[in-house]
């Protein structure tokens, strides 16, 4: 069984954290985003993962190489120029044997992969999208089918006052290698506005496969801290990983926390907390971390490395990888602060601030 993951997109959302990183490689509880993807895809039986990639991908490929280190084959498509959801799989179409699952590379679920392709050969017909209900699908693209999962036709962010359904696509397909041949090759081309409506169009077969699993798009930062939110509240139970962190999710009260501690937390390898500094609950604490004497950080990610200075207070914030907070500095709910950027001691930072490295 092979696997499509489509990680081309630059991840303009969650700048300024994907200037350096990009975005399938952002980190959640210290393990890459993507490889979270391609351990669920290993325990469904896919035995081959091929990357659709387009930026930064050295990056990709230095993590995951040939695969071995995840336990099975990864293979890697690089695309020159955007092609768009439909126009990556054409891009891929020679690697591919037989029927494929399509994951976008943002998607945080639990869904069952092994069922889902059970339905799909239950049903036969040229691919299954997975849906989900949400309670606003002005935003999405909906599912209209009948009683048996066939889909009649798809609505692209309606209004939500005329939304045909509550059912939207949630971003993962399996599909017949039949379906690439309806791609044109040698452009942009979208998989949901084009290659399936005209495929029913041309009577083709395609199902809705519904359920009520978890589901998350992670791609804004908002979305990003409740992923992590959601696994330290056993919303989401993650799989186990080779690259996985040393660190220790604190979900109650425990003697083995550090001092001021307040769960639910994660603190990484090789954290120091002085003890009268003040972390979580909801604290997301990577490896390397260092908080000084009378730091609160709460409802925050920090990646490895990051550094709160004495008295700094982090709320509700990202802070990428080997940032430092200076002394009394106050990081303001909804900041997003990139790569070794550097707050001064005393600096206010108004909220939903954006701050890269040299700002």
């Amino acid at each position: 069984m092979q696997a499509v993951i489509l990680v081309g997109g630059e991840g303009t959302r969650l700048r300024p954290l994907t200037y350096g990183t990009p975005k399938p490689m952002v980190p959640l509880f210290g393990v890459p985003f993507l490889e979270r993807t391609i351990v669920r895809l290993r325990e469904a039986g896919v035995n081959e993962v091929i990357l659709a990639a387009g930026y930064l991908p050295q990056a990709i490929i230095d993590h995951f190489g040939d695969g071995s280190t995840v336990g099975l084959r990864v293979t890697y498509v690089l695309e020159k120029a955007p092609l768009g959801t439909a126009g990556a799989l054409r891009n891929v179409a020679d690697r591919l044997t037989g029927a494929f699952f399509v994951l976008n590379g943002d998607v945080l679920t639990s869904l069952d992969l092994r069922a889902m392709l059970a339905y799909h050969n239950d049903k036969g017909g040229e691919g299954v999208i997975h849906a989900i209900r949400v309670d606003d699908p002005s935003a999405f693209g909906c599912l209209v089918h009948d009683g048996t999962g066939r889909i009649a036709r798809f609505v692209e962010k309606p209004p939500r006052a005329e939304a045909p359904t509550d059912e939207i696509n949630a971003g993962t397909y399996l599909l017949e290698r039949s379906v690439l041949d309806r791609i044109p090759s040698g452009r942009a081309v979208s998989i949901e506005r084009e290659t399936f409506p005209e495929l029913l169009a041309a009577g083709g077969r395609l199902y809705a496969y519904t359920t009520d699993d978890y589901w998350l798009d992670v791609g804004r930062p908002e979305q990003y801290v409740q992923a992590h939110s959601d696994v330290l509240d056993g919303k989401l139970v993650l799989p186990s990983s080779h690259h996985a962190s040393s660190g220790t999710v604190f979900a109650v009260p425990s003697p083995q926390a550090p001092p001021n501690l307040h769960p639910p937390a994660f603190v990484g390898a090789g954290v120091t907390i002085d003890p009268s500094a003040v972390v979580g609950p909801y604290a997301i604490v990577g490896d390397g971390c260092r908080i000084g004497a009378g730091a609160h950080v709460r409802n925050s990610i920090l990646w490895d490395g990051v550094a709160i200075e004495a008295g700094a207070q982090v709320s509700d914030a990202i802070l990428a990888s080997n940032v430092t907070v200076g002394k009394g500095a106050i990081v303001r709910a909804g900041a997003v602060i990139g790569h070794d950027a550097s707050i001064a001691a005393g600096r206010v930072l108004e909220p939903q601030a954006r701050i890269a490295a040299g700002d």
